[in-house]
């Protein structure tokens, strides 16, 4: 086993912990790729040979710090593929780690009584209608034909699916920068209905995330949106801006879409999380110059109102629409 997929347990008002978490599976290997909200896969190839022990012995290693630095406990799957080792966390529990055997057969053995939906992009519907043919499990899934499976799903879903059913695990980590991303969160004291709340939350949000990547001399290529529920569930979206920005009202109206995509009618909101994604250094960033005074203009207060928190404190300036609202 190679890949660890980790799972951290944070509570929601710890979710903008996870960068530093991320930093501490950094220190292990290089090659770590942030899974938002809480998670992230690691190679250990090189790892297991620098520190003399295998994947489950650092995932051991890997917990205990998370436990002692952060105090936050963590469920580890590993397996030899990201793939693998991201069904194996479904079995996880803290304390003790999953972990798929290397051996074919034993691969086989593990993914046979799975259901379908255990395979990381496999969704609902997809599994309904795999599910409507008797295709219920993993071993009844790789025993299948593939031109079945392709009639069903589609010719490159179909042979994906057949390949992860027997095993085959193609994937690999792909280091990412969200390890560096920046978050913030906007609890509402009791379950939110008023979308004019919500949206209130939102504006605040991305307020903070500009002047914090304005800090940075930083700008962010995605913009990630996380809305919780009061039955603990939670809806996540992002969307990938235009131009990478540290511009607020950039940031708001790319917030203000993705709530609105959502379509959330009397939904019970109790926290909305905003996380500034894919961060590059200002000064390598290009902005598209347009024609429009106002523009220019919004810029240069934005400038004017930076310093003014920088000298009198974040709420020294707000926008008139955050009047009133709770930090």
């Amino acid at each position: 086993m190679t890949i660890l997929c980790v799972r951290f347990q944070l509570p929601p008002t710890r979710e903008a912990d996870l960068p530093r978490l991320l930093g501490m599976l950094e220190e292990f290997t290089p090659v770590v790729q942030a899974l938002p909200p809480d998670g992230a896969l690691a190679d250990l190839r090189g790892a297991e040979r620098y520190f003399g022990r295998d994947a489950v012995e650092l995932a051991s290693v890997i917990r205990v710090r998370s436990l002692a630095l952060y105090g936050v406990d963590c469920v580890i799957g590993a397996g030899p593929g990201p793939m693998l080792a991201r069904v194996a966390l479904r079995d996880a529990v803290p304390g003790v780690t999953c972990a798929v055997p290397e051996e074919r057969d034993a691969i086989a053995e593990f993914l046979a009584d799975k259901p379908v939906a255990a395979l990381p992009g496999v969704g609902a519907a997809t599994a309904r209608t795999l599910g409507d043919y008797g295709l219920d499990t993993l071993g009844r899934v790789a025993a299948a034909p593939l031109s079945t499976l392709q009639r069903l799903v589609g010719a490159k879903a179909g042979r994906e699916l057949h390949e992860k059913a027997n095993g085959v695990d193609r994937g690999r980590v792909v280091p990412n920068a969200v390890s560096r991303s920046l978050a913030t969160e906007r609890p509402f004291g009791r379950d939110e209905l008023d979308p004019d709340r919500h949206r209130r939350a939102l504006l605040s949000a991305a307020e903070e995330i500009g002047a914090r990547l304005r800090a940075l001399e930083k700008v962010c290529r995605t913009l990630t949106l996380t809305v919780r529920y009061a039955d603990r569930s939670a809806t996540t979206r992002s969307r990938t801006l235009t131009e990478p920005t540290a511009h607020s009202p950039d940031l708001t109206r790319a917030a203000y879409g993705m709530y609105e995509a959502l379509g959330l009618q009397r939904a019970r909101v109790r926290a909305i999380v905003l996380r500034a994604e894919g961060l590059d250094p200002a000064g390598q960033a290009s902005h598209q110059l347009t024609f429009d005074p106002v523009d220019e203009k919004v810029r240069r207060i934005e400038e004017v109102a930076d310093r003014a928190r920088a000298k009198f404190g974040p709420r020294a300036v707000m926008p008139g629409g955050l009047g009133g609202l709770a930090a």
